[in-house]
């Protein structure tokens, strides 16, 4: 009876690859039966592939559309490229001795065309024809985990795997990626290039391909992202066979293989066969994502399902998200700003919500975390001036914790987003002028351009920071390069400040000559004329303009605020009494111009007024976006509060007018809005008041 039933299992080892495919169960080499997959219903073969016994051919054909990496005769590397017509069928990639095997040079190479350099994987019969091996055969199985605790090194895995393989080979692969993260990345470039070398590497790539349809669906996607990371090159077969088994098998993705089947297909290069692989997670995605319990599998899904895809199917996340809203962690609050970011999709309702448990659990938040949640935004346009201040008052309470880099880039990005967080500008401003020299020659750049784009003053001390930045920036002259002198100038010019020597140095006509003749031309003519503009207007002690003729700089833009136009025709009296598009030297242009008497309570008509009488005012009327104030939409930033003091100079009184205030008004309010401004008795600023500090 015994030997009847040892016949019968050998027998039915060896017709296993006969037996057709069942969706609920598998019959195994390893003679165990996998129990039915809770996801095995979600069938995508209706929209991926309508016929698989087709889809044979057609995995074919995508499998080979990259190159075959052969090996030269002088030992180098070469691409071939592989037609349609040149690629074998392989039946159910059920014939692993004639895939293709990397030699020790890493190269690929076929197993029945070479035979100096490559030695055949000399399998039992037994294992070929499915018979069960005897138990004095089996090695003992290995997890990957213990794997990566017992060995140093990728080949330390290696060597263990040729002792005595045991399956799977998808724990060797997720071993040796699990030790490699350990590595720096000169050790880890070595380590790579050892593995490749090795023997027994070769009979590894073997084992993973015969194995790829039998393992759990999991191990495989883990052994096709560690190939992926550890460098494996994804045109090769191994690769492309264990990707295309994953498409195959796609319908055994239950929760967990769908976050790491997302991750996968971020890892990879684009193709055909990731192209559809990618097209098949969303369709699982779409029909199965009310069905996702888990938050951080739904992030991760959204993190890395791509920026292309459709809109609906990013609404449908967005809603699955919002609904899960009460299960969410601060972890997964603060998290959610990449993940959008990443799927490039600007949710307010859901930001707004993950921006509040930030605030209320701001404490202790890694700044990893916070220069994340800081970069999102800026990429999703998203402006919060509560979760903003927030994230800066925890930065100015523990700023002592904090090294000046750390705070630099949060300046950095706070800039990049128009806020301006005063409180810590102040401490790191007290900061620079305590150690002007613990800053080098990017740093200063950043800090001049943050301080000057946000046109920040702190009176108390803004002379010694100015003096400070100037004498570090003096010290950096004899390496420094043409257009970073130039962009330091031009913030040091914004601030109304100018270092004599920094300003030699800038001012020779080599110097000049390079910058109008290298790098971003335009955006170096541009500063270049906001400097000789600073020279010939402001109080400058160095009495000297730029000498060489420069490029005329990009024309300002003309708009005809018609609103602001209609709104100055009834309250002066008529078009007669103002002009508009008004260009004056220095390429500066202001939307409206007004002459009225010295008291500013009368307007004159622009055939009466005489430009030379001394008790005419010229009014000047900006009508001004949101994007040249701070995101309080009080604070104008530099390159406005320059031409604000510009204009005054030149004999102007500015008034400010925001355009989206007027948009929102009735005629009747914005009437009363610009005559109060038009007709104050409170004069601005004159001519010999920085108007730096005045906004």
């Amino acid at each position: 009876m015994s030997h009847k039933a040892g016949s019968f299992l050998r027998n039915l080892g060896q017709i296993n690859s006969l037996v057709p495919r069942s969706r609920t169960l598998r019959l195994y080499p390893l003679k165990f039966c996998r129990p039915k997959i809770p996801h095995s219903n979600w069938n995508l073969r209706n929209f991926l592939l309508s016929d698989f016994d087709n889809g044979i051919q057609t995995s074919c054909r995508y499998l080979f559309q990259d190159a075959f990496i052969l090996k030269s005769g002088d030992g180098s590397l070469q691409r071939k490229d592989i037609s349609i017509a040149s690629v074998f069928r392989v039946d159910r990639l059920h014939c692993p001795r004639r895939l293709l095997f990397f030699n020790s040079k890493h190269s690929l190479v076929s197993a029945e065309t070479f035979d100096d350099g490559l030695k055949k994987v000399n399998v039992d019969p037994q294992f070929s024809s499915g018979a069960e091996p005897n138990k004095e055969m089996k090695p003992t199985p290995i997890s990957y985990r213990k794997l990566s605790q017992e060995c140093n090194s990728l080949s330390d895995v290696l060597d263990i795997f040729s002792k005595a393989p045991t399956f799977p080979s998808s724990n060797y692969f997720s071993a040796m990626w699990t030790i490699a993260k350990r590595m720096s990345e000169d050790q880890k470039r070595f380590e790579k290039q050892l593995m490749f070398r090795h023997p027994a590497f070769n009979h590894l790539c073997d084992h993973m391909m015969r194995e790829a349809r039998i393992m759990h669906y999991d191990h495989l996607l883990f052994s096709l992202y560690a190939m992926v990371k550890l460098g494996v090159p994804q045109n090769t077969l191994v690769v492309q066979t264990s990707l295309r088994m994953v498409q195959e098998r796609i319908n055994e993705c239950d929760e967990r293989c769908l976050s790491i089947l997302s991750v996968l297909l971020k890892a990879m290069d684009p193709c055909k066969n990731v192209d559809v692989l990618q097209a098949g997670l969303r369709i699982l995605v779409d029909q199965h994502v009310w069905k996702i319990q888990r938050v951080f599998t739904l992030q991760t899904v959204m993190k890395y399902i791509g920026k292309d895809t459709p809109v609906a199917l990013k609404k449908k996340l967005e809603m699955k998200a919002l609904k899960e809203l009460d299960r969410f962690s601060f972890l997964n609050s603060q998290h959610m700003f990449e993940v959008l970011a990443a799927m490039n999709h600007r949710s307010v309702a859901l930001l707004s919500e993950c921006s509040k448990k930030v605030i209320d659990n701001i404490h202790g938040c890694p700044f990893k975390i916070l220069v994340s949640i800081l970069r999102s935004c800026k990429e999703l346009q998203y402006h919060n001036l509560d979760l903003f201040r927030g994230i800066a008052d925890y930065v100015s309470t523990t700023f002592d914790i904090w090294n000046l880099k750390q705070v630099l880039l949060l300046l950095v990005l706070f800039e990049n987003l128009h806020f301006r967080p005063i409180e810590l500008m102040d401490l790191f401003m007290k900061k620079v002028v305590e150690k002007p020299e613990s800053l080098h020659m990017k740093s200063i750049i950043s800090v001049l351009f943050v301080y000057s784009s946000l046109n920040h003053i702190d009176k108390g001390q803004h002379k010694e920071f100015l003096e400070g930045m100037s004498s570090a920036l003096t010290g950096c002259l004899h390496h420094i390069s043409s257009e970073n002198l130039l962009n330091a100038m031009c913030s040091f010019c914004m601030m109304n400040y100018f270092p004599l020597a920094p300003i030699n140095e800038l001012l020779q006509k080599e110097i000049i000559d390079e910058l109008l003749t290298s790098g971003d031309v335009e955006k170096n003519v541009l500063r270049l004329h906001i400097l000789d503009t600073c020279l010939k207007l402001d109080d400058v002690a160095y009495q000297s303009a730029i000498d060489l003729p420069l490029p005329p700089p990009p024309p300002s833009p003309s708009l005809t605020h018609a609103k602001v136009a209609q709104v100055l025709s009834s309250i002066l009296g008529g078009e007669g009494y103002f002009a508009r598009n008004v260009q004056l030297p220095h390429n500066y242009h202001i939307d409206f111009e007004i002459r009225m008497d010295a008291n500013r309570s009368q307007a004159f008509s622009f055939s009466e007024a005489d430009v030379t009488s001394t008790n005419i005012q010229r009014v000047a009327v900006l009508c001004v976006p949101k994007s040249l104030y701070c995101l309080d939409l009080s604070h104008p930033r530099g390159f406005l509060a320059m031409k604000m003091r510009h204009l005054n100079v030149m004999g102007f009184h500015v008034i400010l007018v925001n355009n989206w205030l007027m948009e929102k008004l009735k005629m009747e309010d914005a009437s009363m809005l610009l005559k109060t401004k038009i007709y104050s008795v409170e004069a601005l600023p004159t001519t010999d008041v920085n108007l730096q500090s005045t906004y």
